[in-house]
């Protein structure tokens, strides 16, 4: 996903440590090696944002609007799944006929299927993937669309060894850490739902918080935090989730999630908002997004539109109503923070929000 356009999945880091003043030139040094030369094993390098084989940065193409943007491309060959299961069946086939054999031992197929692999994949075409990455050095913030753990791994090794900064994932520990200098792990855990047995099980602040912003937003909470003809709305789907002898988790995704039955029954049994659609409004102005409370990714975002014409004033606009985003989220969970840290505030809220649990309108 691009952030110049559309939609956008990402989430945000802290840049930790000092970007180096020949960034451009660190990251060409580490450009992707040319497609053409990929064989069995993939490759890996970075890209500038106009296409996925641009291997040429330089400073005019490595920055727009002020902000570095690129791509970490991952390049492999990769035979289709039907195509290898097709052609491993013939094999095999053809191997059992030409022995007499009813079957075979599951190392003769696993060796089949091994030479099988090594005949077809040279002769596969490149399959390309790219991270993109945008870093904002006013902020020293970075947003990049690696979701997985599995591309936050290879993103964050690959900045590292090119600029020898840091990307942090902004998470609920860590923007505690930067905003408020809190560990987590002092707290201890909480529960919605009086006298309910939670001893034992893992703290989750960052489903306490969305859950809190959905309470707050519904009960009028958030009138002194937020400008006027402001607010925040928590929409379904809802996916709640219980942390203790195992993990429970209940998604509503179909109907009207908000008033039904079930979701206030996983308020009452102790479950807590793991994933939601937050839709944030200031005047007429409106960004909406799916919202992972354990690791704060935006995903589908859907931001403002600018009145920029050409491509870099839309991205600048784009930028900026992703900040706009970013501080209001983290200024709310600074507020939440505020309250988690102080027992006698935070026990007032508890009660606050058991009550509005209890009055919920619900309906089949």
């Amino acid at each position: 996903m691009s952030f110049e356009s559309g939609s956008v999945t990402c989430r945000m880091f802290y840049v930790a440590g000092d970007m180096p003043d020949d960034a451009v030139e660190r990251f060409a040094a580490a450009s992707a090696p040319p497609v053409h030369s990929l064989g069995r094993d993939s490759i890996e390098g970075w890209v500038t944002s106009r296409h996925l084989m641009d291997t040429n940065i330089t400073a005019d193409n490595a920055t727009m609007a002020g902000y570095l943007y690129l791509y970490l491309m991952q390049a492999e060959r990769k035979i289709p799944p039907a195509l290898l299961r097709a052609e491993l069946r013939m094999e095999e086939l053809a191997e059992m006929q030409a022995r007499g054999l009813a079957y075979l031992r599951r190392s003769e197929r696993s060796e089949i299927k091994k030479a099988l692999v090594e005949r077809l994949q040279p002769d596969m075409p490149p399959t390309l993937k790219g991270i993109a990455l945008v870093y904002d050095p006013t902020d020293k913030i970075a947003y990049a669309t690696a979701t997985s753990d599995k591309q936050l791994d290879a993103l964050v090794l690959s900045f590292r060894s090119t600029t020898g900064a840091n990307l942090v994932p902004i998470e609920p520990d860590s923007a505690a850490l930067q905003r408020a200098g809190l560990h987590l792990s002092e707290l201890t855990p909480t529960c919605f739902v009086p006298d309910f047995e939670y001893a034992g099980a893992p703290d989750t602040v960052g489903q306490d918080f969305l859950t809190w912003l959905w309470y707050a937003s519904e009960a009028g909470a958030l009138t002194a935090l937020v400008p006027a003809e402001s607010g925040f709305i928590i929409e379904g789907p809802l996916t709640f989730e219980f942390e203790g002898a195992g993990a429970h988790e209940t998604t509503l995704r179909k109907g009207s999630p908000m008033v039904a039955t079930e979701a206030k029954a996983a308020l009452m049994a102790g479950k807590k908002l793991r994933r939601a659609v937050l839709t944030m409004a200031q005047g007429e102005t409106m960004w909406t997004a799916t919202v992972d409370a354990d690791s704060f990714i935006f995903r589908g975002l859907k931001l403002p539109k600018g009145d920029a014409t050409d491509p870099i004033g839309r991205f600048e606009e784009r930028m900026l109503a992703l900040r706009q985003l970013r501080e209001a989220y983290l200024e709310l969970f600074d507020h939440f923070l505020s309250l988690r840290t102080h027992p006698e505030q935070w026990e007032k809220t508890l009660t606050e929000v058991y009550q509005w649990v209890e009055k919920r309108a619900a309906r089949p």
